[in-house]
């Protein structure tokens, strides 16, 4: 296993994607706080017009937890797409780049090479939420916003990194079609049907049932008149996490690579 993540880990240290990956996380801080930067004058904010107007739909108020409270929303819609791309390389590459027979021919097995993936992944997500946080308690601060407080603070950013898990446990399932479709188009398909269907089910109001709407209403996309998943809507997550890494694993361990 140590084998195996070293071998992943120097992959990630010598790609573009943990770049990328960063500075998409970045424009979504700098973004809410643009949202908070126009909400605090709302005449600015109508002077703005459309722009002014869409941070003005976004239900948040001018403070600490309302900032919080967008970074994790932002979380759980924006996040299912940098982590999933995240999964989809991981596993894909190998297929697109037709290093996965030579990759087998190594003294590891496949699991162990599948568990190292999974590791990176979630490991690249936890990097990824902190920075979040991180970055936006600079520019709340920065912004002068009214409202801190030792628990508001804690509050809103375990929100954030409850979202922010949740959201990269569900990405589990686009691995294994990342490497049942031997490359990333199939899984970057099933990436967007998912987040269409998960805006849908959420706006009928069976989001709490379907396991990708639970990050978003977690953080509160609803908006504070509806109900937080409960128990069953986090079971689900779990389950479909754990569905999607024994599915991938099992996938690796029998699959022909071949081709």
């Amino acid at each position: 296993m140590r084998e195996a993540l070293w071998a992943e880990l120097l992959k990630v240290r010598r790609s573009r994607l943990p770049w990328l990956t960063a500075l998409a996380f970045t424009i979504v801080a700098v973004v809410c706080g643009l949202f908070m930067f126009i909400l605090q004058d709302p005449p600015r904010a109508r002077a703005l017009g459309l722009l002014g107007g869409k941070a003005q739909l976004s239900g948040a108020s001018a403070d600490w937890p309302g900032f919080l409270g967008l970074l994790a929303q932002a979380v759980g819609v924006g996040g299912f797409l940098v982590f999933g791309m995240t999964a989809i390389w991981l596993f894909g590459r190998e297929f697109s780049d037709h290093t996965a027979k030579d990759l087998l021919a190594l003294p590891t097995s496949r699991t162990a090479i599948v568990g190292a993936k999974f590791i990176i992944a979630a490991g690249w997500a936890l990097v990824l939420a902190v920075q979040v946080v991180m970055l936006g308690l600079l520019v709340g601060a920065l912004l002068g916003l009214p409202g801190w407080s030792a628990p508001t603070a804690l509050s809103g950013i375990g929100r954030i990194l409850v979202t922010a898990a949740l959201t990269a446990l569900l990405t589990a399932p686009l691995s294994l079609a990342a490497s049942v479709g031997r490359g990333y188009l199939a899984a970057v398909g099933a990436m967007f049907v998912v987040v269409f269907c998960a805006q849908v089910i959420a706006a009928l109001g069976f989001g709490a049932y379907f396991p990708w709407s639970v990050p978003g209403l977690y953080a509160g996309i609803a908006g504070p008149d509806q109900d937080p998943p409960g128990a069953p809507g986090f079971l689900l997550v779990l389950a479909t996490s754990t569905a999607g890494i024994l599915a991938t694993a099992i996938w690796w361990r029998r699959a022909d690579h071949n081709r």
